[in-house]
């Protein structure tokens, strides 16, 4: 009996950080039911059941799962330490917004560790059941989670919005994965890749359909465009930290799965879905930056901003390589506190009434010095200003592109960054050349777990732009091991 249980435990050890969350999910529901007046206690609770997940995380040793469907690799930590890291951070924030904003629910931080489960079991899919999922665990408490702000009528309509079109998305996956199924008779990602080699199917129609239709699926997922048009509606609805949520660690999950399904199955296709994703980068960082131009809520400028640091993330990805993978990973860790960062700063602008407005930045310099300057760090690094991390960043991501062969890609991509930061520096010049629209506005309150986040985003935008060696050659030793 002894040995039976030994061995159980055994086979569930490589799931152990999703067992946890999603235990530590269900303890904070009963909170939240039985002892209301403790709720002060529950992002505290997240924030230490996400760094027990990630300890775990960084502690588990390389192992395959359940007949190969759930892999603990080194690729799957990398994008499982961005996804807790983006948790961790949004949890910090939550309840300094959440007072603010007369959001009450306590379910917000439980619907946030089940998505997070759902991104974790994407990130370590092996196979195509697991994948979806995951998939499906990550985006359906999020749908939940966009209407939470139920006074204001813009979530409700995010909410149906994100829904819709996220069932749209989920039926092209299944739609290509049933054609990739049929013509291999397996779910299995890395067993897909060796059958399309040795039954020659590159060239089949068939899976060419079922590469579009992936790449449609994914792309939602990352908000890649043409796939985009959600992205500002259901980011301006969604209350700020759930948007802060999605815009990094479902990101993150999504090209985790991207990644592994046109890396590890479909290699073969790398002639067709290579110059596809330099086009679709090239598009998506051209609607992201030059859409952003003419916004006047900061909230949608952030919004169009991720679409456009999607494309950024694709080129990497469109290398085909161990080292443009590597710099996808390396991006997406320093966008995690970047974006993060200004989402932070973003939210203790908020009122009652907004504070989303690009004029709600005049005179920030006056009023509170401190936040301006670190949303004026967050912003140049955005832009890829050095020696910022996303100088470094988009350093290595435009270093892969160029080494695969797409210069002009590349170019474009440097073209698209300087006209990014027009309206990034636009806000720059609110906060310091102009005055306060309210006259006697008081400087912003940040309570400190709001002030942890922060500080924690301004070390790793210049701690990772300083020194960024040790990630690259982080995300490079893993794939290459």
């Amino acid at each position: 009996m002894i040995e039976a249980v030994a061995v159980n435990w055994a086979a569930m050890e490589p799931v152990l950080p999703e067992l946890l969350l999603i235990g530590v999910g269900v303890l904070l529901i009963g909170l939240d039911l039985f002892l209301p007046r403790q709720r002060q206690l529950l992002p505290w609770l997240t924030v230490v059941g996400c760094l027990a997940a990630l300890f775990m995380v960084l502690a588990a040793r390389p192992v395959s799962a359940f007949g190969g469907m759930f892999f603990t690799d080194g690729y799957a930590t990398v994008f499982k330490a961005i996804c807790l890291g983006g948790a961790i951070l949004t949890a910090l924030m939550s309840e300094s917004y959440r007072t603010v904003a007369g959001m009450r629910q306590g379910e917000h931080y439980s619907l946030m560790l089940f998505s997070l489960v759902g991104m974790l079991v994407m990130a370590s899919a092996g196979d195509l059941i697991t994948l979806y999922l995951g998939l499906e665990l990550m985006a359906l408490p999020i749908y939940a989670m966009v209407g939470l702000h139920k006074t204001d009528r813009r979530t409700s309509e995010a909410a149906a919005k994100y829904f819709l079109l996220g069932g749209f998305a989920s039926a092209l996956l299944l739609f290509g994965m049933s054609l990739l199924y049929g013509l291999t008779g397996t779910t299995d990602i890395a067993r897909i890749g060796e059958l399309v080699d040795s039954l020659h199917l590159a060239a089949n129609p068939a899976l060419l359909a079922a590469l579009a239709l992936l790449i449609a699926g994914f792309g939602f997922k990352v908000a890649m465009a043409p796939f985009h048009l959600w992205t500002a509606d259901v980011y301006e609805g969604a209350p700020t930290i759930v948007t802060s949520f999605m815009a990094v660690a479902a990101k993150a999950a999504g090209f985790a799965v991207f990644g592994r399904v046109l890396l590890q199955a479909l290699p073969e296709l790398y002639d067709h879905w290579g110059p596809v994703l330099a086009v679709l980068a090239v598009l998506t960082m051209a609607v992201g930056n030059i859409t952003a131009l003419c916004q006047r809520s900061l909230k949608r400028m952030l919004a169009y901003s991720a679409v456009a640091h999607a494309g950024y993330a694709l080129l990497g990805l469109l290398a085909g390589s161990a080292e443009g993978m590597a710099a996808t990973m390396t991006y997406l860790f320093i966008y995690l506190f970047m974006n993060t960062g200004a989402f932070a700063v973003l939210m203790l602008l908020a009122r009652a009434d907004g504070g989303e407005a690009l004029d709600d930045c005049r005179g920030l310099a006056t009023r509170s010095p401190l936040v301006a300057a670190l949303m004026l760090v967050y912003l140049f690094s955005l832009t890829g200003i050095p020696p910022t991390a996303g100088f470094v960043g988009k350093f290595f991501l435009l270093k892969a592109a160029f080494t695969a062969g797409y210069t002009t890609t590349v170019v474009l991509a440097v073209l698209f960054s300087a006209i990014s930061a027009y309206f990034y520096l636009r806000v720059v010049r609110y906060m310091y050349m102009s005055e306060p629209q309210q006259e006697g506005a008081g400087p912003l309150r940040c309570s400190p777990g709001m002030l942890a986040a922060l500080t924690l985003c301004l070390l790793g935008v210049i701690g990772l732009g300083l020194f960024p060696g040790p990630l690259l050659g982080w995300t490079t030793w893993i794939l290459q091991g």
